[in-house]
This record gives C-alpha cells, structure tokens and sequence, in this order.
C-alpha cells in the first residue's frame, strides 16, 4: 500500500517541480519610459572593460511544463569608474546572435522574428543613467538605465551588489525581466505557453 502511494506522490512532486516559475521568487526590474542619458558622466573616470573572458551574462526562461537556461557569448562593456558607484557607469553591448540555449533547436528557434530577431536587430545594449545605494533582497545598489533591444528602448531598474577593489569591479545581479515590455510576443504552443518573465543573472567582473 505504502509503494502504491509513494509513486504518485513522487510523480506529482517532479510535475510541480517542472511547472515552477524561476521568475516568483526573483526581485522584478522596474520598466519605464527610456530616462535622459548621460554621455558626460559615461566618457570620465576610471575605465574598467567587461569581456566573455571575465563576466557572465545568463538566462533562464520558462513555459507551463519546464524551463530552459542560456547566455550571451559575445558582448563587451566598460565601467567608468570616478571614485565610488554612485558617481559612476556601467555600459554593456550585446550580440544577439550569440543566443545560446540548453536545446540547439531552441538557440536557432530564438534567432527568428518569433523571438530576437537578430537579422532585423543585431545588437542589444544597456547603458546606465543611474548608481544609488541600496537594492532590494540585500543587494548593495540599484541600477538603473536605458535597455535597448529587439528594436525598443526602455529604462530599466534591478537590483545589484557592486564589489570594488584595485584591479577590478564586480557586478552581480539576479532579477526578472518582463519580455512583453520589449516587443518579444511569441506565446507557444496553445498547450504550452511561454512565461512573460525571463530571469537574467549577471556576473559581471570589470578588469583594468
């Protein structure tokens, strides 16, 4: 009696496993109207590059029965750092076509106009307007800035513990990120629809 219980009580656990969302207990960016940029304040201080050999820029998006994990393989960026992280930058560019999922027919599949559309917008960047102390779940400051991508400009806030020492800045940041607010529809299959929220985890390591 005790076996034939068991069985569908482990059956019904891996199901709600694979039917989570990753994004429910993950802070959700804050998105606006694309803020006033600051070229000023970019252009000074203290460069810091971002590159794939030093930094991370991963992925996990889900549907009604599981999810997948990714990243970006190519992109570069640049910490302009004056002295503290609130007077500082943080600008990222992004190559689409670097799209890399845990199913190569889904990294091809996110490639199309059903998803990036990476022939029609190349690149995604993010280029941040402001630095201020204190993030939401512990983080150390909120990041806030213009995300560009699949043809949209939006302002984009998220939580973020900053680290700095001699020889480099860290970044590390984990939230959701609502892909509808950037013109990415596509549902699914009609009995396997896609989640509107996409969980970005950034490792972020700014090198001299």
């Amino acid at each position: 009696m005790r076996r034939s219980t068991a069985v569908p009580t482990i059956l019904f656990a891996v199901l709600l496993a694979a039917c989570s969302n990753p994004a429910t207990d993950k802070p959700k960016a804050v998105t606006s109207e694309a803020a006033p940029s600051t070229p000023a304040q970019t252009a000074q201080g203290e460069k810091y590059l971002i590159t794939p050999q030093n930094s991370k820029i991963e992925w996990t998006a889900s549907k009604v029965t599981g999810s997948h994990r990714g990243s970006f393989e190519k992109f570069s960026g640049a910490i302009s750092y004056n002295g503290k992280p609130e007077t500082s930058s943080v600008s990222i560019n992004i190559e689409t076509s670097s799209i890399k999922a845990d199913d190569p027919d889904l990294t091809k599949h996110l490639q199309t106009p059903d998803f990036f559309d990476v022939a029609k917008y190349p690149q995604a960047t993010f280029v941040s307007t402001e630095i201020k102390a204190g993030g939401e779940k512990g983080a150390s400051h909120t990041i806030t800035g213009n995300l560009t991508m699949h043809g949209v400009t939006k302002s984009v806030s998220f939580p973020a513990t900053i680290g700095v020492s001699p020889d480099a800045i860290t970044v590390e940041s984990t939230f959701s990120i609502n892909r509808k607010d950037f013109g990415i529809n596509y549902a699914g299959a009609a009995n396997n629809l896609i989640r509107d929220e996409v969980v970005l985890i950034l490792h972020v390591r700014g090198t001299k």
